[in-house]
């Protein structure tokens, strides 16, 4: 189980996507983190530990963008540290997700997107999602294209 959220604006997004993970966090509560998209950069903060204690170290309210998803996790695949923490990104930066639920077919995955030269920062099966869509995206499909093809 976890809490996701995520704000498309045309304005100041990061407190108030903090905001929304506060009210989610009963949701999951061994590690919180948020991506927030500004002027074509993608910064991503997270953290393993409640969602206060994530705030006092990585400051997730003071994040500026127009565009962002947050996400606090409940641990199902991989232990609680930083590396596991939501959310995941392309090794190119270019893509970020977060993700509630089991992948099931999630080591076969993995063991064909490390074929190919993707490297894991976690232990998580979500993270395969972030490396497919950039696997298609690499491949000339469009962003829409890979995203429905992972």
């Amino acid at each position: 189980m976890c809490g996701i959220t995520g704000i498309v604006a045309q304005r100041d997004i990061g407190g108030e996507l903090f905001a929304g993970m506060q009210t989610l966090e009963y949701r999951g509560y061994d590690s919180a983190g948020m991506a927030v998209l500004s002027q074509q950069r993608l910064e991503v903060r997270k953290d393993a530990g409640t969602l206060a204690e994530v705030e006092a170290r990585r400051q997730l309210s003071a994040m500026h963008g127009c565009i962002g998803i947050a996400h606090a996790r409940w641990a199902t695949h991989g232990g609680v540290c930083e590396a596991n923490a939501h959310p995941h990104v392309s090794a190119d930066g270019c893509f970020a997700i977060v993700h509630n639920g089991v992948i099931a077919n999630y080591l076969p995955l993995r063991a064909a997107l490390q074929s190919q030269g993707y490297r894991f920062r976690s232990e998580t099966d979500s993270e395969v999602i972030v490396h497919l869509i950039a696997s298609y995206h690499a491949q000339g499909r469009s962003v829409e294209d890979a995203l429905v093809a992972a």
